[in-house]
């Protein structure tokens, strides 16, 4: 299984227990005479202490550390909090609390934190994906699991203004056995593209993509159209690789927690806008405006290209699975 596909349980296990091992590295357990209780001061600079919270705070936001380097961790933690509070010290000294843009951007922080805070209050109250649930995504995405493999594509990216570049390219693929012949096409109609090519594995590959690419047989072609111009893709090889359903169970719980997240999120941004009064102002109203007249027009139809079997069109661009 991939690394991505590691659950997040064993990662808040991992970290529970460095934030153990760097209190106990950190914080001394007694004085001398071994009767004083621990303290939570980590150090003091000047008047000021640095406590194990402030390192445990960074600790937790700094990433998957290894147990090992815990220790080495913590003070490298800590004198970053110690030169920080200098700084800090010396920031007040000259008022720079004061300062309107230091003002400004203190604020900018609190709203962060904020909103950040209550969007995961909405979220902690977000179900975990049951059983049935993990199952029945398993046996609906046989390409993902049961019948995965990994890809291996040749492309071509065109960004092209021309209007009826779209007929042009569907008539040139209609004769076009390999994306050699794509390229010299473009190279004879001087438009510019760029050639590259990549190796992906299904669960790298859009969902809504996927069914489509699992279709396909090596060497065949398809395109790619949108706003921004024509990825023509030749899956060049590929390679069987299945999952079976015990081995893909955190991938799949991992994902569909965070559909339901993002889900939930979106639903209470929703509602929460129904619920105010929002009014743009000055060039902010005419560009709504304009915003709102251009989600109405339709997306540019992609390209339907027959491939060397069947029809290999696709809608959206490659992308990682989110």
């Amino acid at each position: 299984m991939p690394a991505s596909f590691s659950s997040s349980s064993s990662f808040m296990c991992r970290s529970n227990l460095i934030l153990l091992l760097i209190t106990a590295a950190l914080v001394g357990c007694s004085s001398d005479d071994g009767k004083k209780p621990a303290t939570q001061v980590a150090a003091k600079v000047n008047k000021e202490e640095v406590t194990v919270h402030q390192i445990n705070s960074v600790l937790e936001r700094a990433g998957n550390i290894p147990p090992e380097q815990a220790k080495v961790a913590g003070k490298q933690i800590l004198d970053k909090l110690v030169d920080q509070e200098l700084l800090v010290q010396q920031a007040k000294e000259k008022k720079l609390e004061r300062d309107p843009r230091v003002v400004q951007a203190l604020e900018a922080a609190r709203r962060e934190i904020l909103s950040r805070a209550y969007i995961e209050t909405v979220l902690s109250r977000v179900a975990k994906p049951t059983p049935d649930e993990t199952r029945d995504f398993y046996s609906k995405h046989p390409e993902l699991f049961s019948e995965r493999r990994i890809y291996q594509f040749q492309q071509l990216v065109i960004q092209t203004a021309q209007p009826d570049f779209s007929a042009k390219l569907q008539q040139q693929m209609s004769s076009a056995k390999s994306l050699v012949d794509v390229a010299a096409w473009l190279k004879a109609e001087k438009i510019p593209f760029t050639a590259n090519t990549s190796t992906k594995a299904a669960e790298e590959l859009p969902l809504g993509l996927l069914p489509k690419f699992s279709q396909m047989k090596d060497g065949q072609i398809g395109v790619i159209g949108g706003r921004d111009g024509v990825m023509v893709v030749q899956l060049a090889a590929s390679r069987s690789m299945p999952m079976d359903e015990k081995s893909s169970t955190a991938f799949i719980q991992q994902y569909l927690g965070n559909q339901k997240r993002t889900e939930a999120a979106e639903k209470e941004m929703k509602q929460l806008r129904e619920k105010a009064k929002i009014e743009y102002l000055g060039d902010f109203a005419a560009a709504k405006a304009d915003e709102k007249t251009k989600a109405a027009t339709p997306d540019t139809k992609p390209v339907s290209v027959p491939t060397k079997a069947e029809d290999a069109h696709m809608d959206k661009g490659i992308s990682g699975l989110k």
